[in-house]
C-alpha cells in the first residue's frame, strides 16, 4: 500500500482501536473485535467516507517490532504458514506487510486469529486487567509501608528508645543543659512540618507553598519577642538557627571578616567554646578561632568570679570587634552595665549569649542583658524549655546617639545594620532550609514561657539550686564562688582527691547524670577536677 498521496478532501481517517473496542455493524449490531484480537493488542483502523459500507475493511492488529535490515526504508515481507505438529509447542505465525504511510516506510505484523489464544507469544505482554491489579497492588504496599509505626518499621531502634525512655524516667537528669519538654512540643517535633522545604526569610521563599510556614515562623518571631518584653520597633529576631554554636557563628560571620578579633570568656572558666577556644598546646577548637582571632579573658582563681579590671585591660589593649558575655558554666550575675562601659570603650559590638539562662530572663529571675546589649542569642532548649535550636535577637531602629560616637567615631550610618547581615549569615552563608518543625515547637514552648505557670516553674527551679547548694556547703563541700544565682553550680571535687570524669561515672552508675567540667587552679592549670550540676 502506498499512502504517499495526500488524500483526497479528507475521505480517509486512521483509528487505533484497543482489544475491548466495540463496532458496530452496518446491520446495527455489536461485534466485539476482543475474540479475535490478542487481549492487549491494538489494532489499526483505514476508514473511508466513500467506502462501501456493506464490506467494512476490517481492523489489522498491530505490534512493535525491531528494525531487520540496514536499510530504514525497506521492510522484507514475511509469511509463516507453518502448522502446528506438536502440542507441547506453539509457532508464533505474523504476517509481515510494508506500506508507506505519507511517504514513510512502515511494516506491520498480522497476527492469525489461531494465535490469539497463544500465552507464549515472542512478545509478551501482560493484559491491561492484570497490569491494573499490579499497579494497584504496588500502591498499596507503598502506602502500608509509609504508614507503619516505629516499632513495626524498625524494632531495634524502638526498643533503643524505650530504653532511653526509661532510663530518663527512671534516673534523676542533673545536666544543666537538657530539660523535659512538654508534650505539645514534641507532636510539632514528631509532625508533617518537617516535609516542608522553606529556604529564606517569610515572604522571601526559594520555593513555593510556604504560606504556611511563613504564618507559624512569623508567629514564632513575635511571641519570642513577647517572651523577652521586646519591642518589635527596637529589635528583630531570627529563629532559624540550628544551635546557638551556629548562631553566634551567624553573628561573626554577618558582622566580621576573616581573621576580625572577638573576646569572650575563657572555656575552662566556665566560657563556651563559640566564644573562641585553645588548647594548653596552642591548638584551635572551635571554629570561632579557626576564623577569627580570639582573645579569652579569664574569672579569679581564688573566687571564681570574673576580674572585671582585668577584662577591661585585656579589652583595651586587644580591641575586639565583638564583646562577648555569657557561658556555659558560670554560677553568678553578669554584670552588663560594667560590659556595656568595655564594649563602648574599645569600640565593640556587645554580644550575650545567654544559652544557660534565657528561661530564668524571660521568668526574670536573673538580670535581662537586653538593655545594654546589641545582640543577644540563646539556645531554645535548656532552661528555655523548648525544641533544641539556636535564637538570635539583634537590635534595629536609631542607634543611641552617644554609642553611635564610640562605634563609628562620628562616621558611618547612626542605624544599626544587624538584621539583613544576620540574616544572610544564617541563610544562605552557613544553613540551609530551617527546620520548620523545629520552629513549630519553639512557638510552642515561647507561648508557654509568657505564662504564669512558666514563672512559678522558673522560681523553683531556682529555689532547687540553692537548696542542693546550700546542702552542699554543710557538708563542707567546695562550690566555685560559694554557691549559686541560677539555675547551676560547681562542684569542685580535688579536696576529696576525685576527678570530675570518675565522679561522672560514679554517679551514673546510681542513675544520677551530670557532667565533669575544668576548674581552674591557683596557678591556672587546665585541670578537670569538678561537676556541674543544673537543676
Amino acid at each position: 500500500m502506498d499512502f504517499t498521496q495526500s488524500p483526497p478532501s479528507n475521505s480517509l481517517s486512521l483509528g487505533f482501536l484497543s482489544h475491548s473496542s466495540v463496532v458496530t455493524a452496518p446491520n446495527g449490531s455489536k461485534n466485539d473485535r476482543s475474540s479475535k484480537i490478542v487481549d492487549d493488542s491494538i489494532s489499526f483502523q483505514i476508514e473511508s467516507r466513500i467506502q462501501d459500507m456493506a464490506h467494512p475493511v476490517p481492523s489489522i492488529p498491530l505490534q512493535l517490532m525491531d528494525q531487520q535490515t540496514e536499510d530504514h526504508h525497506n521492510c522484507k515481507e514475511e509469511n509463516l504458514n507453518e502448522e502446528k505438529k506438536e502440542s507441547e509447542k506453539v509457532d508464533e505465525e505474523r504476517d509481515e506487510e510494508e506500506f508507506r504511510f505519507w511517504g514513510h516506510s512502515m511494516c506491520l505484523k498480522r497476527k492469525r486469529d489461531c494465535d490469539s489464544v497463544s500465552s507464549t507469544s515472542a512478545y509478551p505482554v501482560k493484559s491491561l486487567k492484570a497490569s491494573s491489579n499490579e499497579l494497584e497492588l504496588r500502591r498499596n504496599a507503598v502506602r502500608a509501608w509509609g504508614n507503619q509505626s516505629l516499632r513495626v518499621a524498625d524494632l531495634d531502634v524502638f526498643e533503643i528508645m524505650e530504653k532511653e525512655k526509661l532510663r530518663q524516667y527512671k534516673g534523676i537528669e542533673l545536666i544543666a543543659s537538657e530539660n523535659f519538654v512538654c508534650k505539645a512540643v514534641m507532636e510539632a517535633l514528631g509532625s508533617h512540618l518537617t516535609n516542608k522545604y522553606s529556604e529564606g526569610m517569610p515572604r522571601s521563599r526559594y520555593y513555593g507553598g510556604n504560606q504556611y510556614i511563613d504564618e507559624i515562623e512569623i508567629l514564632c518571631g513575635e511571641r519570642a519577642l513577647a517572651a523577652f518584653g521586646l519591642d518589635s520597633e527596637s529589635w528583630g529576631v531570627n529563629v532559624q538557627a540550628y544551635s546557638c554554636t551556629s548562631a553566634n557563628f551567624a553573628v561573626y560571620t554577618g558582622l566580621l571578616l576573616p581573621g576580625d578579633r572577638i573576646m569572650g570568656l575563657d572555656t575552662p572558666s566556665g566560657g563556651n567554646t563559640s566564644h573562641g577556644c585553645y588548647l594548653p598546646n596552642g591548638r584551635k577548637v572551635s571554629g570561632a578561632s579557626i576564623f577569627f582571632e580570639s582573645l579569652s579573658y579569664k574569672v579569679n582563681p581564688q573566687s571564681g568570679y570574673i576580674d572585671y579590671d582585668k577584662l577591661e585591660e585585656r579589652a583595651v589593649d586587644f580591641h575586639p570587634k565583638i564583646l562577648i558575655c555569657g557561658g556555659s558554666s558560670y554560677p553568678r550575675e553578669w554584670d552588663y552595665a560594667r560590659f556595656r562601659q568595655i564594649a563602648d570603650k574599645c569600640g565593640a559590638v556587645l554580644l550575650c549569649d545567654m544559652a544557660q539562662i534565657s528561661g530564668l530572663v524571660a521568668a526574670k529571675e536573673c538580670i535581662s542583658p537586653f538593655e545594654f546589649c546589641d545582640i543577644v542569642t540563646s539556645t531554645s532548649h535548656k532552661s528555655l524549655r523548648g525544641p533544641r535550636g539556636g535564637i538570635i535577637f539583634y537590635r534595629k531602629g536609631p542607634k543611641p546617639r552617644k554609642r553611635c560616637m564610640l562605634l563609628n567615631q562620628g562616621e558611618g550610618s547612626d542605624r544599626y545594620d544587624f538584621e539583613e547581615k544576620i540574616n544572610f549569615a544564617v541563610f544562605p552563608a552557613l544553613q540551609g532550609g530551617p527546620h520548620n518543625n523545629h520552629i513549630a515547637a519553639l512557638a510552642i514552648a515561647l507561648k508557654q514561657v509568657a505564662t504564669p505557670e512558666y514563672k512559678a516553674y522558673m522560681q523553683q527551679v531556682k529555689k532547687n539550686a540553692q537548696a542542693l547548694a546550700s546542702a552542699l556547703l554543710r557538708r563542707n563541700c567546695r562550690l566555685v564562688t560559694g554557691g549559686t544565682d541560677n539555675h547551676l553550680l560547681l562542684w569542685d571535687l580535688r579536696n576529696l582527691g576525685l576527678t570530675g570524669k570518675n565522679f561522672e561515672k560514679v554517679c551514673e552508675l546510681c542513675h544520677i547524670t551530670l557532667n565533669k567540667v575544668t576548674i581552674f587552679d591557683d596557678n591556672g592549670n587546665l585541670t578537670p577536677g569538678g561537676v556541674r550540676i543544673g537543676k
